[in-house]
C-alpha cells in the first residue's frame, strides 16, 4: 500500500475545513422560507401594543334572579348603554353614553367595596348604579331589531374604548339623566356637595323630548298625607320661595310649612323638580318639565346635539365643565391592584 505523504494529508484536511465550516455558519441562521421557523420565532416575541387595558371583569347582581353575573367590562358597558339609552339615538350620543358609563364603573370600582351588595357582586343592575341588561333580555326587548341595535351599540362602546372622563386626574362622577327642563342642575341643588364640573348649563334640545312635559293628578287627602301638610281653604296650594340655578323649585311654603323641592319630588313621585300645581276640586293637578334629577348629561340633550353634528367629545364637554378625556389603563391597573 502506498503511504500518503504528510504535507499532502495536511493540505487535504485544510481544504475540507474551508468547504464545511462556512456551511455550518450559514445554515442555522438562514431564513428557511419553506418552514418559516425564523418568522414564527419573531412573531412570538412581538410586544403587546402600548396602552392595552388590563383585562377586568364586572360582577353584576341581577335583581330578578338574585344571582351574580360576571362579564368583561366592555361587554358590561354594551349592556348598560343598551339599557340606559334608546338604541335609535344618534351614534355620537351613544358614544357619549358609553363614555359616561365607563367613567362611572371605573370610578365606582376604585372606591371601597359596597358591603350592601350581596355576595361578591360589585354593582346592581338598577338605577342604584347603572341599569344593565344582558343579550338574552335585549333579544326579548328588541326582537327583530336585535342584530342591528346590538351592532350599533357595540360600535359606540368600541369607539370610546380605553377612554374615561377625568377632572384633575381623577374619574368624575359621571351623572346623567333623561330630559332637562331646558337647563341642567348644580349638584348642590340635588345632593350635599358642590362639584365643580357638575354645574348648570343650558340644554335647549330637550324640548323635543317626548319626556319634556308630564302631568300628575293627586287627590287632596293623598297630597296632604304624603307631604305632611294641611292645604288652606280655596284654590291656593303654596308659593315657591326659592329657585335653583337650573330654574327648578328649591323651596316651597305650604300653609306656613317650608318644604324642599327635591323632597316634594321624591314623596309625590314627580318626574322633575320643575313643577307647577293647582287645586281643582278634590284634586291637585301637577305639571312638570323634564325627567330626572337634572345633574350632569341630559340624554335627550345629547341626542339633540348629535343630530346637529356635534361629536361625543363636544357633548360631554358641554355637560361636564372643565373635564378631560383620559385613558383608563392606569385607573384600571389600580383596580386590579386592589384585588
Amino acid at each position: 500500500m502506498t503511504k500518503i505523504k504528510p504535507f499532502i494529508l495536511l493540505a487535504s484536511i485544510l481544504f475540507a475545513v474551508t468547504i464545511i465550516v462556512p456551511s455550518l455558519l450559514v445554515i442555522p441562521f438562514s431564513n428557511n422560507e419553506e418552514t418559516g421557523k425564523l418568522d414564527e420565532e419573531l412573531e412570538e416575541t412581538v410586544a403587546e401594543p402600548a396602552g392595552t387595558e388590563p383585562a377586568i371583569e364586572v360582577a353584576v347582581f341581577r335583581t330578578a334572579t338574585k344571582k351574580v353575573e360576571n362579564l368583561a367590562m366592555e361587554d358590561y358597558l354594551v349592556g348598560v348603554v343598551s339599557a340606559e339609552m334608546p338604541a335609535e339615538f344618534e351614534n355620537e350620543a351613544l358614544k357619549a353614553q358609553a363614555l359616561t358609563a365607563r367613567t362611572y364603573i371605573v370610578q365606582h370600582l376604585m372606591k371601597d367595596q359596597d358591603l350592601n351588595i350581596p355576595g361578591d357582586a360589585q354593582v346592581y343592575d338598577t338605577v342604584d348604579h347603572q341599569v344593565y341588561k344582558n343579550k338574552e333580555e335585549l333579544k326579548k326587548q328588541w326582537k327583530e331589531e336585535y342584530d342591528s341595535n346590538i351592532k350599533k351599540v357595540t360600535e359606540a362602546v368600541r369607539a370610546t374604548a380605553g377612554q374615561i372622563l377625568t377632572y384633575e386626574g381623577n374619574p368624575i362622577q359621571a351623572q346623567f339623566f333623561s330630559t332637562s327642563n331646558g337647563f341642567t342642575e348644580n349638584s348642590e341643588s340635588v345632593w350635599t356637595n358642590a362639584i365643580p364640573y357638575l354645574k348648570s348649563v343650558e340644554s335647549p334640545w330637550d324640548q323635543k323630548s317626548p319626556e319634556f312635559t308630564d302631568q300628575l293628578v293627586i287627590a287632596v287627602p293623598d297630597f296632604e298625607a304624603k307631604l305632611g301638610v294641611s292645604l288652606p281653604e280655596g284654590p291656593a296650594i303654596g308659593s315657591v320661595t326659592e329657585r335653583t340655578a337650573g330654574k327648578r323649585v328649591s323651596k316651597v311654603n305650604i300653609n306656613g310649612k317650608e318644604l324642599k323641592g327635591v323632597d316634594i319630588r321624591e314623596k309625590l313621585g314627580l318626574r322633575s323638580t320643575d313643577f307647577t300645581w293647582e287645586r281643582k276640586g278634590d284634586n291637585v293637578v301637577i305639571q312638570t318639565k323634564g325627567y330626572g334629577h337634572g345633574v350632569g348629561m341630559s340624554q335627550y340633550g345629547a341626542n339633540g346635539m348629535a343630530a346637529e353634528g356635534k361629536t361625543y367629545k363636544e357633548i360631554v364637554n358641554h355637560y361636564y365643565k372643565g373635564v378631560e378625556i383620559s385613558t383608563s389603563d392606569t385607573m384600571l391597573a389600580k383596580v386590579m391592584a386592589k384585588k
